[in-house]
């Protein structure tokens, strides 16, 4: 599979690298976001707040609770028809749909009742072994977390 370096991140992390496929042809403003917050070094040491077995990892607060998020004002909401199988990565929100901001996660297994619900913005292309591997909890006691993330053009 061909990667376009400008739309592929790569993110190492405490269980290690994950390389996540962007489509901005789904979501072009979150992966405007996911970019811009990644070349910030924003998520570098961030955890993964929110795992639950069997369905999903969560990371992207600032503050490793699932309450807060960049600086930046959140995102109106681009729902899209791609379904929440497993790799899929989607923007987190509150009950409001144009509530995302930085917080995304990761989906471990088919979770089709969030589709057109949450904002797919991209897909785990290389190391979902590696998300498999990451410590569970809600909240997560002593948590994984996101080493680095990086635009693969800018690696």
């Amino acid at each position: 599979m061909s990667l376009d370096p400008e739309n592929t991140l790569v993110m190492e992390t405490t269980k290690g690298r994950v390389v996540i496929k962007l489509r901005p042809d789904l979501a072009p403003g979150h992966v405007e976001r996911l970019k811009t917050l990644s070349r910030q070094g924003f998520y570098d040491g961030i955890v993964f707040h929110r795992v639950i077995d069997g369905f999903m990892a969560q990371v992207g607060c600032p503050h490793g609770t699932g309450t807060g998020g960049s600086d930046l004002p959140d995102l109106k909401a681009e729902f899209n028809a791609e379904p929440h199988v497993r790799g899929i990565c989607s923007m987190a929100r509150s009950q409001n749909p144009n509530s995302a901001n930085s917080q995304f996660f990761i989906v471990f297994d088919d979770a089709r009742f969030l589709d057109k619900q949450y904002t797919v913005w991209g897909q785990v292309v290389e190391g979902m072994e590696t998300v498999d591997n990451i410590k569970r909890g809600e909240p997560v006691r002593d948590p994984d977390s996101i080493v680095s993330m990086k635009v693969m053009a800018d690696a």
